[in-house]
């Protein structure tokens, strides 16, 4: 039986590359990188060599980057770093992925302001929507740049120019764009942007945010002074090494990745327009304005019944398909998706979602293989799809 990855929005494999040059700093040069002595000192200068190369690709300062273990912490520390430093009133987008909600939340539950946004269908906010949700006392909006559940867009470029008009930070999670787009944050218009290593083939444990100069953070974490006392702890140095070496390859790849993963989605959305006809709806839009890699599709009740979507996720596993139902970071629950109910979906509907999310190694043929198995998993759960 074939098996076949279709989860890469949850996360990606080890590039083999990646992990050849982790690998001296897993094993001889293990140097602790606050250390004096020549071990040390090799590792401050791969975190710091590390530093240059990400502020580069990001069209940024090397001070202006701070290493985390992930995107779930960048987002935090972007946040409650800056809320906690400032005050004010937050704005963010009820299709946010929890680790924005989540701290949003928390802001609020301390006594704090917030405007949770409805998105639009397409599952992004609109600069008209921010500008009417903007107060005197906001100081922080945060939104995705593509969202992690259904690939959309959002015009960040259009909504950094109304936060710069009323001088409001704007951070942007691009954990799902990083390592395809090229992510200038001067372009952008960010002042805080958040990256994920292991969502472009580098390790899991470790992140980025960028923090643009003269924004100041209060720190999550506290201790040895390090990332110019943003960031407490031991450097995470191969994980950093990793990281970088990933982001460097998938920004010398990008634009072969971002055609191959295109056509692959288009494929995919072809045979199942042509096997299923109308038994589902795209909450993807595939006019340009989303990441090339990511499909989503809930599929419609039979005959007023709806179908159970942890079954349908199960038995196409069964038949070697891994696909998800919605965020990695949500899995585990029967309830539907939030970001699916936020756009206005049925929840008999989102319910009966998955999120297809193509990898730089897939191929032609594996999707193929996804869209015939899908066919007979839902015949066999009892939609009637002619043969």
């Amino acid at each position: 039986m074939n098996k076949v990855y279709l989860d890469h929005a949850a996360t990606t494999p080890l590039d083999p590359r990646v992990f050849e040059v982790m690998l001296p700093f897993l094993k001889e040069d293990f140097g602790n990188a606050s250390s004096v002595h020549a071990l040390g000192r090799k590792a401050r200068h791969a975190v710091e060599a590390c530093r240059e190369k990400v502020a580069g690709y990001l069209g940024a300062e090397p001070g202006e980057i701070v290493f985390t273990s992930g995107g779930t912490e960048a987002d935090n520390l972007a946040l409650k770093g800056v809320l906690l430093e400032r005050g004010g009133h937050l704005i963010t987008s009820a299709a946010e992925h929890k680790a924005v909600l989540t701290p949003a939340q928390a802001w609020m539950q301390r006594g704090g302001k917030a405007t949770i946004l409805r998105p639009a269908t397409t599952g992004a906010i609109t600069p008209q929507q921010l500008e009417a949700a903007l107060t005197e006392d906001t100081s922080l909006v945060s939104l995705m740049h593509a969202n992690n559940e259904l690939g959309s867009l959002t015009p960040i470029p259009a909504i950094s120019e109304v936060c710069r008009a009323h001088d409001v930070l704007l951070h942007c999670d691009a954990v799902q764009t990083a390592g395809l787009f090229r992510l200038n944050v001067q372009v952008l218009g960010v002042d805080l942007l958040t990256l994920s290593g292991h969502k472009f083939y580098g390790p899991k444990g470790a992140g980025v945010l960028y923090v643009r100069g003269g924004v100041t953070l209060s720190p999550l974490v506290e201790g040895g002074g390090q990332e110019r006392g943003r960031r407490g702890g031991t450097e995470n140095v191969a994980a950093i090494v990793g990281l970088t070496t990933a982001f460097e390859l998938a920004m010398e790849e990008a634009n072969e990745r971002v055609l191959h993963l295109t056509r692959l989605r288009d494929r995919l959305c072809r045979l199942l327009r042509e096997a299923l006809g109308d038994k589902y709806v795209s909450n993807t839009p595939l006019d340009g304005d989303a990441a090339p890699h990511i499909l989503n599709l809930s599929f419609l009740p039979v005959d007023g019944e709806p179908l159970d979507g942890e079954m349908l996720l199960l038995n196409l596993d069964l038949e070697g398909v891994m696909v998800s139902a919605g965020s990695a970071c949500t899995s585990g629950t029967l309830e539907p998706s939030h970001v699916l109910l936020a756009i206005g979906r049925d929840r008999a509907v989102a319910a009966a979602t998955l999120r297809f999310s193509f990898g730089k190694d897939n191929t032609e043929a594996d999707v193929d293989y996804t869209a015939g198995k899908l066919e007979k998993v839902l015949r066999r759960m009892g939609a009637s799809i002619s043969p």
